[in-house]
């Protein structure tokens, strides 16, 4: 066997063999062609059953899956040059995904239960490319300690180790500096981040469907007989009352859960070849690597329960991330819901810490009548549609004079708004913060602007405004500073970005000409 040290025209040659996934893999494709088929063998089943063949039908489907898993594994292989990282698969439609080497952003390593039972674990090759359809590549699945090896030669830019545990040599060359841990405390944060609202839908949308095809009927059960006849016997305000009782407690009890599975085990830390590691989850374990040069800012979010609890949760603007895509399922989050101080302590070690603690521009009178404005007139517009369901006698007066209290809540609503809208350049990076159910705190690094987009509403400009929006190729790739004062945008994209739109502006003395 050529040694990990040799040459690098022998290395190449090594690395340029084609190689399968791990073995294993024959026990895990097939089971998760079936899980993903589920549904619609239960369908099977059920549409079957007046034949008599549903369960042949649906053996039949299973084995079909099967072979199709099977498949799977015995056409992929992947191959790793110093160039490039390419993965061929397919039977009858041949494809060939590459990679290239230096253009590897990030790398996931994702271990599902069953995945960690047989020692494995996925990985998945992030580019610079946030785009749908172009994510990167993923490796489903190697062992754990192929794909460590993989990580830090793409990320570290080291050599691939053949050996199956590292030496004590080898680890004291890359140490890792721990950032930040999940303390169980934060576990309180769970309740008031109500991910478990996507859970229980989820959850109900599911058995509808299976009751629904097997047009089951649920006042067979006796709980539920119990439960219904409670219902239909008591109040209709009481009903609602503890409906939504029951409600809260077990998107509660969802989100608790959803916070432990998904945060188990939390540990940020940063290696010293300047990447990012983050590791989380119970269940699921999964890792991410993020390489600090592609690091363009930091966002504190702040939901509105949250906030009411002094939490927040601390977002990573990086390139090869999606926001809408990362975030949901942890690529981005440098901290889970904690303690606002501890997400701004995490981000003064990842950033700076002027920007995190500095006083915002507030901005005026104008923008807090925008927002007063917007938030009464849709208030109006609620009061008068229930009011005009009282005039068709949908509703009961006491019904359409409560939806008067729509106003203080609108007022309240607006006040938070504007409270919370603020800006600021301090140094090199832009600062914004602004809204109100999901209050955030934007820090941009002027590396990550690449232009500027000013918009200007019919509304802005009778009230001298604009919002000042700056593009980035990382994040959500646009950060906005809403309804700003027209000059103060100029300034602001000017100080940060000098002379890139001096050409769009027209000179005073042309003006009057």
């Amino acid at each position: 066997m050529t040694s990990p040290w040799a040459p690098p025209e022998v290395a190449a040659e090594v690395e340029t063999d084609w190689r399968k996934l791990s073995p294993k893999m024959l026990l895990v494709h097939p089971l998760n062609e079936v899980v993903r088929a589920l549904p619609g063998l239960l369908a099977i089943l059920v549409v079957g059953a007046s034949t008599g063949r549903g369960p042949w039908w649906t053996l039949f489907g299973v084995g079909l899956l099967v072979v199709l898993g099977v498949l799977r594994w015995f056409t992929t292989t992947y191959r790793v040059t110093p160039q490039q990282v390419q993965i061929r698969k397919g039977l009858l439609r041949k494809q060939v995904l590459t990679v290239a080497t230096d253009r590897v952003r990030t790398v996931d390593i994702d271990a599902q239960a069953l995945h960690r039972v047989l020692g494995l674990a996925a990985v998945t090759v992030g580019t610079g490319r946030s785009d749908k359809g172009h994510e990167g590549i993923k490796l489903d699945a190697l062992t754990a300690e192929e794909a460590q090896r993989l990580r830090d030669e793409l990320l570290h830019r080291s050599p691939v180790t053949t050996t199956e545990t590292p030496t004590a040599a080898e680890t004291s060359q890359s140490p890792e500096t721990p950032l930040a841990a999940l303390d169980p405390r934060w576990i309180r944060f769970g309740p008031f981040t109500l991910s478990g609202l996507v859970t229980v839908g989820v959850i109900g949308a599911a058995l509808s469907r299976v009751l629904s095809e097997s047009e089951g009927n649920l006042e067979r059960f006796g709980p539920l007989r119990v439960i219904f006849r409670h219902l239909e016997n008591a109040p209709l305000a009481q009903d609602i009352a503890e409906i939504v009782g029951a409600l809260a407690v077990v998107v509660v009890v969802a989100s608790t859960v959803g916070y432990v599975l998904a945060y188990w085990n939390f540990r940020l830390s940063r290696h010293q070849s300047g990447t990012l590691h983050i590791a989380r989850g119970l269940i699921n374990k999964r890792s991410t690597t993020i390489e600090e040069r592609r690091l363009r800012g930091v966002e504190v979010s702040e939901p509105l329960l949250l906030r009411l609890v002094r939490g927040a949760k601390l977002l990573a603007i990086t390139t090869g991330l999606r926001v809408g895509h990362g975030a949901e399922r942890g690529g981005t989050v440098l901290l889970p819901p904690a303690p606002r101080e501890e997400a701004v302590r995490v981000a003064v070690l990842v950033g700076s810490p002027e920007p995190l603690g500095a006083d915002l521009v507030q901005h005026g009178p104008q923008a807090r009548r925008r927002r007063y404005t917007r938030a009464f007139v849709g208030a109006a517009v609620v009061i008068g549609l229930v009011f005009l369901l009282w005039a068709m006698d949908v509703v009961t007066l006491g019904v359409a004079l409560s939806s008067l209290a729509v106003l203080p809540i609108a007022a309240a609503l607006a006040f938070d708004r504007y409270r919370n809208l603020g800006h600021a350049v301090v140094g090199p990076a832009l600062v914004s913060r602004h809204g109100s159910l999901v209050r955030r705190r934007v820090v941009l690094s002027r590396d990550g602007i690449v232009g500027w987009n000013l918009r200007r509403s019919f509304f802005q400009r009778r009230a001298g405004l604009a919002t000042l929006t700056a593009t980035t190729a990382a994040g959500n790739q646009h950060y906005s500073v809403p309804d700003v004062e027209t000059a103060e945008a100029l300034r602001v994209a000017d100080e940060l970005l000098p002379g890139l739109i001096e050409q769009f502006l027209v000179p005073s003395a042309e003006k009057t000409q």
